[in-house]
């Protein structure tokens, strides 16, 4: 980033809109700047936002656990065992950071692994009453699940927090019109950065001190 050719004036603006959640396109107008230019800037800051994902922090407490479908055909069958969706897996930690990792299936031989490697026993984890779950209930953790059918909350036993991010991870995403599954997981770790640092004064500061660390 510190051998762009673009001015620093530029860059700033761009980190700014970026934040604001524009797309490159359109960023592209309000810098004047090419859009390829445009776009090839914010495609390096994914890139520099990556690495900064939560991979080995552990999650302890009460944690909601939940998996998502992105993308995919509009027509047809939706949510679990949707053709052509990309499935993730998430975690949020109740007042706490949300985690989230693309999973081939949301089977329980898949998910159970990455529970234990990223949350630490005798944590409380709740789930909604999907099969793959049932595995918790002789596990080192503490498993509470809710039956959507009948109600959304029971109390503390809920999972509306992950719920909440996956809601606002596609309604941001959704701007896109389409991300190739080549870059899906770049931008849905865009959101869970968003979510993990919700001031965009900090948003900011945090992008101007990636690049300043870059040698890119």
């Amino acid at each position: 980033m510190r051998k762009s050719r673009l001015s620093r004036h530029k860059q700033n603006k761009l980190i700014k809109l970026f934040v604001a959640g524009v797309t490159a396109r359109t960023a592209s107008k309000l810098v004047n700047v090419n859009k390829n230019t445009a776009a090839y800037y914010f495609h390096r800051l994914h890139l520099l936002i990556y690495p900064t994902s939560l991979h080995l922090e552990m999650f302890e407490g009460e944690i909601e656990v939940d998996e998502s479908y992105f993308g995919g055909a509009r027509k047809g069958k939706r949510g679990r065992d949707a053709a052509g969706k990309i499935a993730v897996f998430g975690f949020l930690k109740r007042n706490g950071k949300v985690y989230t990792v693309v999973v081939p299936n949301a089977q329980s031989a898949t998910l159970l692994p990455i529970i234990r490697e990223k949350v630490r026993p005798d944590s409380i984890v709740y789930t909604d009453t999907y099969r793959s779950y049932e595995v918790l209930d002789v596990s080192e953790f503490s498993h509470f699940r809710i039956n959507h059918s009948t109600h959304f909350a029971e109390n503390h036993n809920h999972i509306n927090g992950i719920e909440n991010f996956w809601n606002q991870a596609k309604r941001y995403l959704r701007k896109f019109n389409g991300i190739s599954n080549a870059h899906f997981e770049l931008y849905l770790k865009e959101c869970e950065w968003r979510f993990n640092h919700n001031e965009i004064k900090s948003q900011i500061s945090f992008l101007k001190q990636l690049i300043k660390g870059s040698l890119v």
